[in-house]
Order: structure tokens, then sequence, then C-alpha cells
């Protein structure tokens, strides 16, 4: 482990954390136009869907690509080709004349936007050990939250200037300005004498003995359910928004400010308990958390037949909170069952999140987001899935003498 002296703890968090950004924005900030895109291009709400669910998909067969060719040739080259990727993507997004050309490009975008999210969090790694790790993991979580939360808010005000593909223009000038930083910034974390080569057949069998650990299952589904359900209220937020709350297209601050107040908060708070409270306490706060955020959830939309603001939205703060708590402890520990492959143990922990939040986004969100209590109803089953899965890992750390390693190692 090696860090570079000209490079401060503060700028490593933020660059990284600018680095997560941009994929999830790209998700997020086109909710607003749904309705102009349906319009222009004559497509139904299931077609608009496709415009997350596609970038998704893409996202999520990539994403077990990042990680391993970064172990084989250095973290800062591969996030460089793939912003310069996501910024020719971004522009033929915004000059698509047709909904296939659109999905086309919005697939393209999806395959470039995990470089900065997947090897951000291996640069983290490869630099910082133990409660530092956490700290700077916790750090870039809070700043990450932003993005979803304000992706929107921004769409909605740049609607207001011009139409649709001004916010394409807008991602191209915002993954422009993190190319050109990290060029300046970056530091190689990864040097030549740590690389692996990069063969198909030991990816694919290195890939298959991590899908096949016990524990690396039990962690990341722990942390893709957990996040399942708050991106189930995402991925639902223009149905949310503007048919369920009768609201307009720049009024998705409802849903998205009490969402980025719960990550900020709770990533703030997991930094700060770093090396004060233990991991599993962490996670148990946090889950304790999501089981209220479902009750009160629940509660409300059977108690109310019109749902309001704020207190529509009110659970999702909690919600929020709990899954920061929850996700830097489960990751850091993925990381350090495999030291040697990070790059590949960090795209397959993202591979599980991105599957996951695809079927939410083409396959439930559709259907649940007819009703404020399915969509409670559907959180609740992904926090009780997670929840359940952190039970049997507790389980297999009380039952062994030694901390639980993975065997591949």
């Amino acid at each position: 482990m090696h860090t570079a002296p000209s490079v401060s703890f503060r700028r490593i968090a933020l660059l990284v954390a600018g680095l997560s950004m941009f994929g999830p924005f790209a998700i997020d900030a086109v909710f607003p136009a749904f309705p102009r895109i349906a319009q222009q291009f004559a497509v139904d709400k299931l077609a608009l869907q496709q415009v997350i669910s596609v970038y998704l998909l893409a996202y999520a067969v990539m994403s077990l690509v990042h990680g391993a060719l970064s172990d084989a040739l250095g973290r800062k080259r591969v996030i460089i080709g793939g912003l310069v990727v996501f910024i020719g993507a971004s522009i033929g997004c915004a000059l698509a004349t047709d909904m296939t050309t659109l999905l086309v490009f919005r697939a393209l975008q999806g395959m470039s936007a995990g470089v900065g999210y997947i090897i951000g969090r291996a640069v983290i790694r490869d630099l910082y050990a133990g409660d530092e790790a956490q700290r700077l993991m916790s750090q870039v979580s809070m700043i990450f939250s932003i993005a979803p939360a304000i992706a929107p808010i921004i769409g909605g005000w740049l609607l207001g200037w011009g139409n649709w593909p001004l916010i394409f223009w807008f991602l191209v000038a915002f993954s422009t300005v993190l190319l050109v930083v990290a060029m300046l910034w970056l530091p190689e974390t990864h040097p030549p004498q740590a690389r692996l080569e990069l063969r198909p057949v030991a990816l694919a069998r290195d890939y298959w003995q991590i899908a096949r650990n016990p524990r690396f299952l039990r962690l990341a589904g722990a942390g893709a359910l957990s996040f399942g359900g708050l991106f189930l209220y995402i991925a639902s937020a223009p149905a949310v928004i503007i048919d369920l709350l009768g609201m307009g297209e720049r009024d998705f601050a409802w849903l998205f400010v009490p969402t980025i107040a719960g990550m900020s908060l709770g990533a703030w708070v997991s930094g700060r308990s770093a090396g004060r409270i233990s991991g599993e306490r962490a996670i148990a706060i946090g889950f304790a958390l999501l089981a209220l955020s479902v009750l009160w959830n629940v509660a409300y939309n059977l108690l109310v037949t019109v749902p309001q603001v704020p207190w529509a939205v009110l659970g999702l703060t909690l919600h929020a909170f709990g899954t920061a708590l929850i996700f830097p402890v489960l990751t850091l520990r993925i990381l350090d069952m495999y030291p040697r492959q990070r790059g590949s143990a960090s795209s397959m922990q993202a591979f599980s999140v991105l599957v996951t939040n695809t079927v939410v986004a083409g396959v439930l969100s559709p259907v649940l987001s007819q009703h404020g209590l399915y969509l409670a109803l559907g959180a609740a089953g992904f926090i009780a899935a997670g929840g359940c899965l952190w039970q049997l890992e507790l389980r297999a750390i009380a039952r062994s003498d030694k901390p639980v390693v993975d065997q591949g190692q």
C-alpha cells in the first residue's frame, strides 16, 4: 500500500466522490424530461422507463470489466478512458432525433459510467486501511449521495431554460471537468509491479470464485438489497412526484432533498464512528433505521387516502440514513477479502447492486409505482431480505474461531 505524498486526504475524497457522482447523476437528471421526451418521440411510459433500465443494464454488464481492467492496466488509465467514452455518449444522447438512437447512446453511457464508482473505491483501499479507509469511504459516500438528489433538481431547472437535450449537454460539461481534474489530480495507485495479467479465462475463473463465495454473497446481497429499497423510490421518482403527489417537473426536490439529507448525515455519522463503534454495531443501527422507515411508510399509506408532502417522503430520510451507515462497512469488508483483486471485487459488488437496480427500474418500479402503499411494501421486502442475509453473516462469524477469509486467497 502506498500513498502519493502530493495528494491530500481531502483532495482524494473530493476527486473520488466526483468520479463516483457522474454515473448516478446521469440516471436521475433525465427524470424531469420524461414528459417532453414522450411527447417528442411519441412513446409511452414503459418505453420511457427503458431510458433508465437500458442504462443500468449496460452499467451492470460493464461493471464486471472495469475493475479487472484497472487491476491489469492501472486505475488512472481506465478512469480516463471511461470518461472520454462517457463524454462522447452524452453528446450522442443530446443529438438523438429518435428513441432508438437515444437508447443506443444511453447504453454507451452506461457502459462507461461505472469507472468512477467502481475503480474509485479500489483507489481508496489502495491508499488507506482501517479506520482511515472507513472515514474516507464515508466522506465519499456523503458527497456521492448528492448526485441522485440534486440531479433531477438540476434537470428541472435546465428544462426551464431549454429542451431536454440541454440536460445531456450539462453532462458533457460536468464529465469534461472531471476528465481534466482527474488528469491533473489523480495519482496512479496501482503500480505496474502490482498489476495482474489480463487473461479472460483466468478473469472468468476469478469472478466465478468470488460469485460462489458464500461470504461475498451475504455481504454483497445485504448491501444491494438494503439500497434496492431506496432505489425503488428513486427509479419511481417521475410517478411519485407527478402522478401520486400531483406536482410538477420542478418539484423533484421534495423527493430527493430528504434523501440527500439522510445519506449525507448517515455518511457523516459513519465517518465519525469509525474506530469508536464496531462495524457490526453500525450495521445493526443501520438496519434498525431501515425498519423504522418501513413502518412509517406503510403506516402512512394505510392511514391517508391522498399522500401529501412532507409526510409522504419523511421515511426516505431514515432509509437513506440507515443505508449510509451500512454500505461503507460492507464495502470495505468485501474489498479486504481480495487484497490482490480489489478492482475485481469492487466490480462484483457493483454488479450485484446494479443488477438489483436494473430489475427495480425495469420490472418492479412500473408496477409498484401505481400506489404509495405498493412502494412501501416493496421497500419492506428488500429491507427484510437484506437483513436476513446480514443475520446469516453474523451467525457465520459466531461459528468461526477466526475471521472469515476468502477461500480463494
